[in-house]
């Protein structure tokens, strides 16, 4: 007794399971490749904090002072070329003002992760 299909068949059913397991495969969460570090810095000054992520898709680096977005021209984001992370530079440090644990967040559609550094800030001479 022959079989009920054809090797076109076949072939129709095994190209859609192979573009449901890639699709399944390239779905991938957030996961840092570089996390900002912990800073002390001096009142007029300059700080930098580096984040990076990987993931697919490409997850959105966002930058969080306080629980809110930074957001001050005194605060420059500035995004890699390839879209992977940035730099968030403050400048001129205040004591007061910018002494805070500055969180880097990265999110996508399929995950969300945080990391979070220390910003100290002394006074000058």
């Amino acid at each position: 007794m022959k079989p009920n299909f054809s090797i076109s068949t076949f072939v129709v059913v095994a190209a859609v399971l192979c573009c449901l397991m890639s699709s399944i495969e390239a779905d991938s969460k957030p996961n840092f490749m570089k996390t900002p570090e912990d800073q002390i810095g001096i009142s007029g000054g300059v700080a930098s904090f580096v984040c990076q992520a990987t993931g697919e898709p490409k997850p959105r680096i966002t930058w969080m002072k306080k629980g809110k977005k930074v957001s001050s021209q005194r605060f420059e984001v500035i995004e890699f070329d390839d879209g992977s992370g940035s730099v968030l530079r403050i400048q001129p440090l205040r004591v007061l003002r910018d002494e805070a644990i500055y969180e880097c967040m990265a999110t996508s559609s399929v995950g969300e992760i945080n990391t979070s550094a220390k910003l100290t800030v002394l006074e000058g001479r």
